[in-house]
C-alpha cells in the first residue's frame, strides 16, 4: 500500500470514529505494517490538507480526531436550537479547582471555595467522565483525591493539561468551562455566593499540575 492510499485509509477511519484514535489504533488498521513515524506524518499532512476547511483534525488526550473549527459553532448551533441547560457556576468553579489543584479531596475543594460542595455535584461530575478518584490522603478518614480524566480534556479539546490556560488567567478557563453543556436536573443545581472567589491567591502555573491520571492507557 502506497502512501495516498494510506493516507486515504486514515482519514475514513477518522472521520467515522466516534472516539478519538490513538496511533496504536491506527497503526491496526494496517496490522502494524506502516510504523508510527509514517502514521504520524500522514497525520500532519491531514492536517495541512485540511487546515482552509470548516473542519479540522487536532490531537486531543486520547488520540486524534476531526471536529468543527471554533469559528462554526454559532452555525452549527442553529441546527438545535433546543439547548440543555448549562453548568451552574458552582459546578464550573469545582471542576476549575480540580483541574488546577489536582488531586485534591472534597475538604480542600471547600476551603478553596469557601462553601460546602453538595455531594450531588461531585457524582455528576464523575457520571459524566470528567473527574475520577485516583487514590486516598493518609488522613483521618482517608478522604478521596479527585483528578480530572482524560475525557475530561477531550472535551475541552486539549493533550494535556499542560494546555490549560494558565491559573492567572481563570476568566480564560471558565469561558473554556462554560462551553461545556450538560442536562442537569432543576435539583441538581446549586447556587454559589457572589462574594466566592473562582481560586485562592496561592499561584502556580499550569507545568506544576498533577499528571498522574495521563499515564494511563
Amino acid at each position: 500500500m502506497n502512501t495516498a492510499q494510506a493516507k486515504r485509509v486514515v482519514e475514513t477511519a477518522l472521520i467515522c470514529s466516534p472516539q478519538p484514535l490513538s496511533l496504536r489504533e491506527l497503526r491496526v488498521l494496517f496490522e502494524d505494517a506502516i510504523g508510527a513515524d509514517t502514521v504520524k506524518q500522514i497525520l500532519l499532512d491531514l492536517q495541512l490538507e485540511w487546515a482552509q476547511r470548516g473542519v479540522e483534525l487536532v490531537c486531543v488526550a486520547t488520540g486524534w480526531r476531526f471536529q468543527s473549527r471554533p469559528e462554526m459553532r454559532e452555525y452549527l448551533d442553529r441546527l438545535h436550537p433546543e439547548k440543555p441547560p448549562r453548568y451552574t457556576r458552582a459546578t464550573l468553579e469545582t471542576l476549575a479547582i480540580i483541574a488546577y489543584r489536582q488531586p485534591v479531596t472534597r475538604g480542600d475543594m471547600e476551603d478553596i471555595r469557601g462553601v460546602t460542595i453538595n455531594s450531588l455535584l461531585l457524582k455528576q461530575l464523575e457520571d459524566r467522565g470528567w473527574i475520577e478518584v485516583i487514590g486516598h490522603r493518609e488522613a483521618p478518614g482517608r478522604p478521596a483525591l479527585y483528578a480530572t480524566t482524560r475525557l475530561f480534556l477531550d472535551d475541552l479539546g486539549l493533550a494535556s493539561l499542560d494546555q490549560l490556560p494558565l491559573i492567572e488567567d481563570s476568566a480564560q478557563m471558565e469561558n473554556m468551562l462554560g462551553n461545556l453543556e450538560l442536562s442537569l436536573e432543576p435539583e441538581a443545581q446549586v447556587e454559589v455566593p457572589a462574594e466566592a472567589q473562582l481560586l485562592t491567591p496561592q499561584e502556580s502555573s499550569s507545568t506544576e499540575l498533577f499528571d498522574a491520571n495521563h499515564e494511563k492507557s
